[in-house]
């Protein structure tokens, strides 16, 4: 009997031995025991590197060790500056944070017994760079933050069909210093398995895109399936085709890939005479009559665009233009064209 009360009393110990341990692990993994659960360490901005310039946006945590009165966080004034008690205005633009911090051990010797200050960096200030040349959005463009040169290329639209990412050109700007400037080659990204330099942004940066040379021998349509390029482009197709309108297409599609995605020829659509018109870079109309009777060509789409497919019995191409394609297209097509030359370059070769 004894030996059975023992074996009882040791099962007990153990079940409670069991679940207390249960209970501890719980306790420090489980949300529903908050205040035994250890708290994860605050995580701040990714450290930033050693020689990252200061400026206004900025948010720094200054520690001045036992003088709490002097410690805390500030943002950098849009004048470069920051404010301490008794000290006054201290100018922050241009340093960086261990600059910084040996800027106000200085002015702090006069009022504390040998201060020592650590500066780290909490927020970084909005990025803001200029692109400008060949990009579908040139302008200013502010970046969530730092990131990196084809990146920056992306959010900014994508580069046209025209860019020469072989030199596109950095104009660096940092205050307190000379401007510094780099040619970068992102051809070699998109052409070789070679490393290439794709340099991380700073604000003030200025990117310039050139344009490419009339004989630069650069395969576009590769250029056009790259990260580089836009995802998608705006193109009109009108006329026999299912869902005329304007659609998005890849910018490394081609005229019958457009009129697929438009839902295809109608029953009465003229394949043999597809018109295809383009904007030239001088602002002139282009145009061009193309055969699709094999849904298949050799051309590149751009954005803006315009295909038109006619009817099988139309009297001419402008015809369709005046039925299905819309007020702005068509205000194009008055302003630019000749309509007699157009007539007669269209249909001349179906009488």
């Amino acid at each position: 009997m004894c030996s059975k009360n023992h074996r009882i009393f040791l099962s007990a110990v153990s079940t409670i031995v069991f679940v207390a341990s249960a209970s501890s692990t719980l306790a420090q993994t489980d949300p529903l025991f908050p205040e035994l659960t250890p708290s994860a360490p605050e995580l701040g901005v990714e450290a930033p590197p050693s020689d990252y310039i200061l400026g206004p946006g900025d948010e720094i945590e200054i520690t001045v060790f036992e003088y709490d009165e002097y410690t805390g966080k500030k943002v950098i004034l849009p004048d470069g500056t920051l404010t301490l008690p008794l000290v006054g205005s201290i100018e922050a633009e241009g340093k960086t944070t261990d600059e910084l911090a040996q800027t106000l051990a200085f002015r702090l010797e006069s009022l504390l017994v040998n201060p020592v200050v650590t500066v780290n960096l909490t927020t970084l200030r909005p990025v803001v760079v200029q692109v400008s040349g060949e990009v579908m959005r040139p302008g200013p463009l502010q970046l969530i933050e730092e990131m990196t040169l084809s990146a920056a290329l992306v959010q900014a639209g994508g580069i046209t069909p025209h860019a020469d990412v072989r030199q596109v050109a950095i104009q660096r700007n940092a205050p307190n210093a000379d401007s510094t400037a780099m040619t970068v080659n992102l051809w070699d990204a998109l052409s070789s398995e070679d490393a290439y330099n794709n340099p991380v942004l700073r604000s003030g940066d200025s990117i310039y895109v050139p344009r490419l040379a009339a004989d630069a021998t650069v395969d576009r349509r590769l250029l056009s399936q790259s990260s580089l390029a836009p995802a998608t482009i705006k193109v009109r197709v009108v006329g026999e085709v299912n869902r005329p309108g304007e659609i998005d297409i890849s910018p490394n599609s081609s005229i019958s890939s457009a009129v697929a995605i438009a839902g295809g020829p109608t029953d009465d659509a003229r394949l043999s005479r597809v018109a295809f018109i383009r904007m030239s870079e001088a602002g002139q109309i282009e145009r061009q009559t193309i055969d699709l009777r094999n849904l298949i060509d050799s051309y590149q789409v751009q954005e803006g665009d315009v295909i038109i497919v006619p009817e099988s019995n139309a009297s001419s191409i402008l015809d369709v233009a005046s039925r299905f394609v819309l007020n702005p297209v068509s205000s194009v097509l008055n302003l630019f064209l000749n309509l007699d030359r157009f007539i007669e370059a269209v249909d001349g070769g179906t009488q």
